[in-house]
């Protein structure tokens, strides 16, 4: 096939929630054969629901999407499914085909190779590239593994894996980055730059989409439109902000012009007479004027400056860890560590995807992690990489009033406000909201808690790069004892950290 033909496209495609909630109106573009393109667009805008277009998984109200014949989509979606999280890897890997697939083993040694899997297995890193019947073995052993017993980062490489093995003439890859270490994302980025099909990507790493974009698809949240734009992320990025200083500038000239005709119209009016004719005359220039005006683009809207206040009184040893206990094969590897935080102290986790971050984590959130100690009436705030501290049948509002200890509901709605909670969302259900939504409602949680160990696993996952600067100068200056998991770097640059504990060494 022709390289620039035509792999999907879309014609005045509209689509909503019901009347309360349009999502896209009339949106026309067209991908062709071989693009890498990146999703823009505030949280919330219909970044996942365009993908569910794409997919056939929603169909639009108006307009027509058209595929080549006989073409092939498959979605690496955010999060594995609650419903699949029980499955053996095989069988996993099985639900993404209609019809039974026979010898479905050796499909999935090749896209695990792709995605660069390891299985820590015996102490070792077992790498699987081909090479021994060791591998075979361990790899027997994988198949039937359970996926929740996957760590984040071993999950996101799964959810690539799921879409490589249906071989799709479109990928679509929703936040792949999450989760993954630095290596990962290494790994991914090689990848996709040598990779010959349709890629659309949603991703707020701009480092990772400008490694291999070649064009951008923006969604705007207020106009509701869809702009196709060539150029790599950054290009497209310093496109958008002269075209919004242009626009800025052209409507600041036609607001001014329009006042001015406002004023002497309304100045002849009063006149009377002819006068009234060239009133009447002024104000219909001014209709034409006004509907020069741009829909200008309002920049992606940021969360407001915040602190998470800490628990009051504190004092001594908040928090001690002695030892700790990685998985290693059939018996767990025990290790001494010598940790000891008091308040205004923050540890920094350190370790590759899968040696046991967040099983560690979870365990001293839950209070049952062996060799660590949280003093007595110390309230622990955990912020989950997965979201599910929070209660995804309950409402945004009960929520965060439940989290508050003393119900508040003018405090409440201020600090909701600070993170873009507001209107109708504030009474959407945890689980229908977008997982960027879902981050900020756990930030927002973490605000109201006051806790005196904050535990945060992951905390850029799903978060709009324009809120990072403020999530990390409220982390910096947070006054209680902080435990941090982050395989983002320049995220970690920006927060004090006064230990280092890394799992590796």
């Amino acid at each position: 096939m022709a390289r620039e033909e035509s792999v999907i496209s879309f014609e005045e495609v509209s689509f909503e929630y019901g009347h309360n909630k349009p999502i896209l109106d009339e949106v026309s573009f067209t991908l062709r054969r071989g693009m890498k393109m990146a999703v823009m667009g505030q949280n919330g805008a219909g970044k996942s629901t365009l993908f569910s277009l794409m997919t056939g998984e929603k169909k639009p109200e108006n307009g027509e999407i058209h595929m080549s014949h006989g073409m092939k989509v498959a979605l690496a979606s955010q999060v594995i499914p609650r419903e699949k999280m029980g499955l053996s890897v095989r069988d996993f890997f099985a639900s993404y085909f209609d019809k039974k697939v026979y010898n479905i083993d050796p499909k999935i040694d090749a896209v695990l190779e792709v995605v660069n899997l390891e299985h820590y297995h015996k102490g070792t890193s077992i790498s699987l590239s081909p090479s021994t019947g060791e591998r075979n073995k361990s790899h027997q052993k994988l198949h039937d593994r359970e996926v929740k017993t996957f760590s984040g980062g071993q999950q996101a490489r799964l959810l690539l894996a799921s879409a490589l093995i249906q071989e799709p003439d479109l990928l679509l890859l929703d936040e792949p980055t999450n989760n993954l270490d630095k290596a990962g994302i290494e790994h991914l980025t090689k990848f996709l730059v040598g990779y010959t099909g349709t890629v659309v990507v949603i991703s707020h790493d701009a480092e990772f989409l400008n490694a291999f974009t070649t064009g951008v698809l923006y969604l705007d949240i207020f106009t509701r439109k869809i702009e196709q734009y060539p150029g790599n992320y950054h290009d497209v990025q310093r496109d958008i902000l002269i075209r919004i200083e242009k626009e800025n500038r052209k409507n600041a000239q036609l607001e001014k012009k329009i006042q001015e005709n406002k004023d002497k119209a309304n100045f002849f009016a009063q006149k009377g007479g002819k006068m009234r004719l060239v009133a009447k005359k002024m104000r219909t220039e001014v209709e034409e004027m006004e509907g020069e005006i741009v829909d200008v683009r309002k920049e992606d809207k940021t969360i407001r400056p915040f602190a998470i206040p800490a628990q009051e009184e504190l004092s001594g040893v908040v928090f001690a860890l002695e030892s700790y206990t990685l998985p290693h094969g059939k018996k767990p590897l025990k290790k001494k560590a010598h940790v000891s935080l008091r308040k205004n102290e923050h540890l920094l986790l350190k370790g590759p995807n899968g040696i046991g971050k967040s099983t560690l984590l979870e365990a001293v959130a839950k209070g049952v992690a062996e060799g660590a100690t949280i003093s007595e009436d110390v309230k622990v705030g955990y912020y989950r990489q997965d979201f599910s501290t929070l209660d995804f049948n309950k409402t945004v509002y009960d929520t965060l009033m439940e989290n508050m200890g003393q119900p508040d509901e003018k405090r409440m709605r201020t600090v909701a406000a600070g993170f873009l909670i507001t209107g109708d969302t504030i009474y959407t259900k945890i689980g229908s909201l977008s997982e960027g939504q879902k981050g900020l409602v756990a930030f927002a949680s973490l605000v109201l808690e006051r806790p005196g160990l904050l535990i945060l696993d992951e905390p850029t996952n799903h978060i709009n790069f324009r809120h990072l600067p403020l999530i990390a100068k409220a982390l910096d200056q947070y006054a209680g004892a902080m435990i941090l998991v982050s395989h983002v770097p320049e995220f970690v640059s920006q927060i004090r950290i006064d230990d280092v504990l890394d799992l590796e060494k």
